[in-house]
This record gives structure tokens, C-alpha cells and sequence, in this order.
């Protein structure tokens, strides 16, 4: 009921959103995706034991926008800090796409998964629909099919899910478009926080209180370099410190 009170209080106001938020984006611009391979294998474990298995699915932050590769962006830092909890290599493949909402990456990246196991997922989705106004009923339904598709193609990772975007803190996207995207983001941390609580072998980093802001962000959006590096170590730090996997 709380999550369709929400949706009904959204409609009224959703062209104009629809139409500042389409100016936000022009405003802010596009920034390229990360450069170089999809695949690649970190090791800070400073051993040569058999690699683990990373796959990272998601949007922009997925596809590493604002980052020059992809050793540098969400993927590569996450895999880092996964390679020195697990004391192994991490062999890491990546499937990214700018603009995709939950829905689109069911339909469009899902396939480009390949069918094999993999040990660990990291999933990096929500951005987007929050800013195409997703209500938290689809962003729920969508969100459960996706993770039960993932799943059965991947049999079965420990799975990482990255907190739904913090819009409250951004610098480029104008009130009240703002104010009102960050209540919605808000519903939808809560709602996936309460959909994955019950699932096994699936962990939601939510919404951290404070953000380390300086250098944070590459356009007042995505992060940068250093915020993807600052970002992995703090959803790291709370998969180790919460959850036993």
C-alpha cells in the first residue's frame, strides 16, 4: 500500500518532471563509456590461486561512464576490493549499457550474459527508473524477474546488488525535479531493501547516509574515478561487516 500511495501522489506531476528531467539530461550532457576489453582479471590477492568469477550487469555506472577503462571504473574497483576479501584473482566480464532501466535490462543485456557459473554478480541498476519515473510496483516486478533470470543463467552467484541512486546529492540535476526524484529513489531503496531482505544469496547495499562529495562526481551525476573507487570500498566494507557469504 505504501509503495502505491507513492505511485498515485507521482502521477499528477509526472509530464512536467518528464520535461525538466529531459532538460537536466541535455544540461548535463553524455559522457562516453568506459574505454577498452569488457573482461579482464585483478589480483590483489598477491597469490596465484584459480581465479574467482565477477559478472557486473547494470547501466551507466555499469558501463563506466566517467571512467577511462573499465579497471578504473565500478567494475575493475569492486573487483579489487573482492580480490583482497577473498584472498584469490577475480576474473571479471562485464555487461553495461547507458539509459537501461530494470525492464531494458532484462530484454537487452540479459541476453548478451554468457550461460556459465559464475561465482559472484554485481548488479548496478535503479538510476534510471528513478529518472523514467519506473513506479515502485513495475520497478519491484521488474526487478524480481530479473534477479530470477540472472540467476538461472548464472546458477546461482552470491549476488551484489549497488544502492539505488542518491539524487539528493547530486549538483547538476535543478529543483524541484530534485527534491521529488530523491523522494522516489528513497522509495525504491526501501522497497528493494525489503524485496532482496528474504532472498538467499542476494545482499542490498542501501543508501549509505553520507557521501565522501569531494571528487566525487565526473558531471554532477556519474561519479568519477575516484568516486567509483570510494563507492566500491564502502559497499565492500558493509557486504563483509553485514552479511556472511
Amino acid at each position: 500500500m505504501k509503495y502505491l500511495t507513492a505511485a498515485v501522489l507521482l502521477a499528477p506531476v509526472s509530464p512536467a518532471l518528464y520535461l525538466q528531467g529531459r532538460y537536466a539530461r541535455w544540461r548535463i550532457g553524455v559522457l562516453p563509456p568506459a574505454g577498452g576489453p569488457n573482461t579482464g582479471v585483478i589480483n590483489e590477492s598477491c597469490n596465484e590461486a584459480e581465479p574467482v568469477s565477477l559478472l557486473v550487469i547494470g547501466e551507466s555506472t555499469v558501463a563506466g561512464l566517467g571512467a577511462r577503462d573499465h579497471e578504473r571504473a565500478l567494475t575493475g574497483q569492486f573487483a579489487r576490493h573482492l580480490s583482497r576479501h577473498v584472498g584469490r584473482p577475480v576474473e571479471w566480464h562485464v555487461v553495461g549499457k547507458s539509459g537501461v532501466t530494470t525492464r531494458r535490462t532484462i530484454d537487452e543485456l540479459l541476453p548478451q550474459v554468457p550461460e556459465r557459473q559464475f561465482d559472484y554478480a554485481l548488479v548496478g541498476l535503479g538510476g534510471n527508473d528513478v529518472l523514467k519515473l519506473s513506479s515502485p510496483k513495475k520497478f519491484r516486478r521488474d526487478m524480481t524477474e530479473f534477479l530470477g533470470l540472472l540467476h538461472e543463467r548464472t546458477s546461482r552467484p552470491v549476488t551484489f546488488l549497488s544502492n539505488c541512486p542518491m539524487i539528493g546529492m547530486s549538483t547538476s540535476i535543478p529543483q524541484p525535479i530534485k527534491g521529488i526524484l530523491w523522494e522516489l529513489s528513497k522509495t525504491h531503496d526501501a522497497n528493494v531493501r525489503e524485496l532482496t531482505a528474504g532472498m538467499e544469496r542476494v545482499f542490498y547495499y542501501p543508501q549509505p547516509r553520507e557521501l565522501k562529495l569531494e571528487g566525487f562526481f565526473a558531471d554532477g551525476v556519474h561519479p568519477s574515478e575516484k568516486g567509483y573507487a570510494d563507492w566500491a570500498e564502502a559497499m565492500m566494507e558493509y557486504f563483509a561487516a553485514n552479511h556472511e557469504w
